[in-house]
């Protein structure tokens, strides 16, 4: 059976977007090889990266070059440079690293908060040793929580169906634009078609972090928490611009949103007289509020508005490293 002219239409269009993007990125897609003992002549960790400036900087997994002594980033046409790490984050699971290099062609990071269910998407990597790897997926959904290998929630998190595999890790996820909008993180090893990917509004705002202090300094409250649509009845109720909350999962008994009131189960909308909608917003608040100082929070408990009065403090080294 010949298939429509229009479907094979939609199919060459579908395939010349995905070409174009490809043809775009994936030279800005690098191999990481990372040495973590003295002595080595083969690498004992690989992954991607991708270079988001000109001058050499590359976004990677902070779970890529953890423990590293040594980082040499491989290009696609075969050059090696070596690279020196920046900062790193491991809440987010991501790293910044740098190579002497100038004039490298980079890749645009794009608005994550954009992208909805259904999103066709593309990542590039190097799985299992393959350079400028291309697969393709839709998104699957947004504001996920996940358990690092290492046990650590990282949150708000994408997820999709592009297929991954060892190696893919920090290469980027593209959308049909050509704009970055997630790091590639983790797959789930037993299943098809799950995949998962740090959003590219979360690169946006750890970056300039990383640049500036080699580390985030978060504001902490003591809290797990994850992304919410909100009912539209309570979008009426409280006449909220917004459609989503961050709800609290779970609650550190000792810490600052207990002491605040906080419970399991509060839908997060708003602190500091900011609105609050995604992770993402409140993480950001917490970047740039003192710590130590009052701020109100607002949140919907079933259905009550409750302004709480709650005091973050800076997160400990030795508790994020634990996290």
């Amino acid at each position: 059976m010949i298939a429509d002219t229009t479907d094979v239409e939609v199919l060459d269009a579908y395939s010349r977007a995905i070409t174009r993007v490809v043809e775009e990125i994936a030279p800005a897609v690098v191999s990481i090889a990372v040495r973590t003992q003295k002595g080595r002549t083969l690498p004992t960790a690989a992954g991607s990266g991708v270079v988001i400036a000109p001058d050499g900087y590359i976004v990677t997994n902070h779970h890529v070059i953890a423990n590293a002594r040594q980082i040499d980033a491989r290009f696609t046409d075969g050059k090696i440079l070596r690279a020196r790490l920046v900062g790193m984050d491991p809440p987010s699971d991501l790293a910044l690293i740098q190579t002497n290099a100038s004039g490298l062609i980079h890749a645009p990071l794009g608005d994550s908060g954009s992208l909805r269910a259904g999103t066709i998407v593309i990542a590039i990597g190097n799985p299992l040793g393959f350079d400028s790897t291309v697969s393709t997926g839709v998104i699957s959904a947004l504001g996920r929580g996940l358990r690092s290998t290492e046990g650590r929630l990282i949150e708000n998190i994408i997820q999709h169906t592009a297929p991954l595999n060892p190696g893919n890790s920090g290469g980027p996820l593209v959308n049909s634009h050509g704009r970055v909008v997630g790091i590639n993180t983790a797959i789930i090893a037993t299943s098809q078609g799950i995949g998962f990917a740090i959003p590219s509004n979360t690169v946006s705002w750890v970056i300039p972090q990383l640049l500036a202090h080699g580390h985030v300094r978060r504001g902490y409250l003591g809290i797990g928490a994850a992304l919410r649509p909100l009912e539209k009845r309570l979008v009426r109720l409280f006449s909220l611009s917004k459609e989503y909350a961050v709800e609290v999962i779970s609650v550190d008994p000792q810490g600052p949103a207990a002491q605040a009131g906080i419970r399991v189960g509060d839908l997060i909308i708003g602190i500091g007289g900011q609105q609050v909608a995604t992770v993402d917003d409140l993480h950001r608040f917490l970047t740039e509020w003192p710590f130590g100082s009052h701020v109100a929070i607002t949140v919907i408990r079933e259905t009550e508005r409750l302004h709480l009065i709650i005091v973050p403090v800076e997160v400990p080294p030795a508790l994020m490293a634990a996290s």
